[in-house]
């Protein structure tokens, strides 16, 4: 019998009848599938037998307290039973094959668990640093039957490495953030026994419900444990997830979208701080419609047979904006003036482009609305020992007189109404710091139309083809209609934000109190379920 236990930290319970009594052990990684890895088992106190048929709901405050159900059942065949050392070969439905449990310490508790057998069955290995695919900025498509469409997030892209037990969140530039966010963490516990590597992004929600990258700043730099559980509770973060690259020992990235959104949606990974939200197919131009009048940031679209290309930007997805954007290289500052006199004024930023072969900073102008006290502070700390004497643009006009240089390494999100022809940026605000790029990545986006077309990023808005058409009356049936359908689609790809979401934990019935409650509870295949003593 194999239980799996969501206590204060999901593990396994291994119950092997021997002798009168289920013998256990607690296994905090899940069991081994292969013979690659050993993992630690815990040999806890025997059982009564009655434990090998028990599932249920632990009360809190009781040792033990959580959800405990029957993952696997079965025979074994026992090959060696001796102190410090137990050899089984496995008759159940998950698991099967010879497995080895050992003393490996100097506690009586310490043992580990190794599977003797290969694998069941071939599996890929499990992946690591994969730098997550990437989309073109671009128009809609003339005709998007064969796109599926996302609501376009305003987070930190992270890839989340989910192992039994263990979970590490990583970035697309391969930085390591599970350390920032701890309720994402507890998706181990949803995925259970599963190995997977999903694909998705970190979102804060501002007060009405839409994606905030401004709230994000407030979970992006901390590391210290007492912020963070107090930031858990003010700002609150989901991990919305739209990808699944790998499960169970099958790497998924070769396989058509279609395919992997069944497989991930099968996960059922709906929860407070994770949730899978749904897509269309087509029907673009009424979500992107809709996602403007909700004041989203955009749709994604992406090929429905599309494979998953880790690190590739090439045109099976494609990010349609409703407002330009860009992420910007912090090449300077100038100081500030009137109310700022003791602050910086303004950001000098721009971006890389190939000049005689080599990447060279150009000049895209000033950033200087945008920040709160909070942020001139911070930003100014942060540039502070990156102070250099001379000028890292290389390209562009030339910045203003009286301009503090940097060295061109931090990058800032930058939200601005137009881009002008010598590529100087107009009514530019702040919106944040990114972590999760690496400035010499930081290149121009230009808005492609899937058809040929190239569109600078500030005319996104005004030259879509049909979709930047005038928009029809209210009272036409079918712009009423397409109107709907768009709020609909929107309302379904929207995950709710953490302030609204609602207690969802299962409350099961209270078993009686005492030791022996276990022989008055109910056990596997009765009706309802009991607690557990332990």
């Amino acid at each position: 019998m194999v239980q799996e236990h969501s206590a204060r930290r999901l593990h396994w319970d291994l119950r092997l009848e021997h002798e009168g009594v289920a013998a256990s052990w607690a296994i905090p990684n899940g069991i081994p599938e292969t013979p690659d890895e050993n993992r630690k088992a815990v040999h806890t106190e025997d059982h009564p037998l009655e434990y090998l048929s028990w599932e249920g709901e632990i009360p809190k405050g009781e040792y033990g307290a959580g959800t405990m159900v029957v993952w696997d059942s079965g025979t074994y065949e026992l090959e060696k039973w001796e102190k410090g050392k137990v050899v089984v070969d496995f008759h159940g439905e998950r698991l099967r094959g010879r497995y080895a449990l050992f003393r490996a310490g100097k506690s009586e508790k310490d043992w580990m668990i190794h599977r003797i057998d290969p694998p069941a069955r071939e599996r890929d290995p499990f992946p690591d640093n994969v730098v997550p695919m990437l989309a073109k900025l671009s128009q809609l498509p003339r005709d998007d039957g064969k796109w599926a469409v996302e609501v376009k997030w305003d987070g930190i892209r992270a890839l989340a490495y989910c192992q039994p037990g263990r979970v590490q969140l990583q970035t697309r530039n391969l930085n390591d953030v599970s350390v920032q966010y701890p309720e994402v963490r507890r998706i181990s516990r949803a995925l259970g026994a599963h190995d997977a590597v999903l694909d998705g992004e970190i979102v804060a929600f501002d007060t009405h419900g839409r994606p905030s990258f401004e709230r994000m700043q407030q979970r992006i730099h901390n590391t210290d444990e007492n912020v963070i559980r107090r930031r858990m509770k003010t700002h609150p973060v989901v991990y919305v997830i739209f990808d699944l690259l790998y499960l169970d020992g099958e790497d998924l990235t070769g396989e058509p979208y279609t395919r992997r959104r069944e497989l991930l949606e099968g996960l059922e990974l709906k929860g407070d701080a994770w949730q899978t939200p749904s897509y269309a197919i087509g029907h673009a131009e009424e979500l992107l419609a809709a996602s403007k009048e909700q004041g989203l940031e955009g749709v994604m679209l992406k090929r429905a047979d599309s494979i998953y290309c880790p690190g590739k930007r090439n045109g099976s997805w494609l990010k349609v904006k409703n407002v330009s954007r860009q992420e910007m290289v912090i090449g300077g500052w100038t100081p500030g003036e009137g109310r700022r006199k003791e602050h910086l004024g303004a950001l000098l930023v721009g971006y890389f482009e190939e000049e005689g072969g080599k990447p060279v900073l150009r000049f895209a102008g000033k950033v200087g609305t945008g920040f709160k006290a909070a942020d001139l502070t911070a930003i100014a700390a942060r540039l502070a020992p990156l102070e250099r004497r001379t000028s890292p643009f290389g390209a562009g006009p030339k910045p203003p007189k009286g301009a503090q240089f940097v060295e061109p390494r931090l990058v800032a999100e930058v939200e601005f109404r137009e881009m002008t022809g010598e590529k100087q940026l107009r009514h530019a605000a702040y919106k944040g710091m990114r972590e999760d790029k690496a400035a010499d990545e930081v290149v121009l986006e230009q808005a492609t139309d899937p058809q040929g077309e190239s569109v600078t990023a500030g005319a996104v808005a005004d030259r879509r083809g049909p979709a930047a058409a005038p928009a029809r009356p209210a009272a036409d049936p079918e712009a009423l209609s397409r109107r709907r359908r768009g709020q609909t689609l929107l309302r379904e790809a929207l995950p709710q934000p953490p302030a609204r979401l609602g207690d969802h934990r299962l409350h099961l019935q209270r078993p009686p109190q005492g030791r022996d409650r276990l022989l008055r509870g109910r056990r596997r295949g009765d009706a309802g379920l009991a607690g557990e003593p332990r």
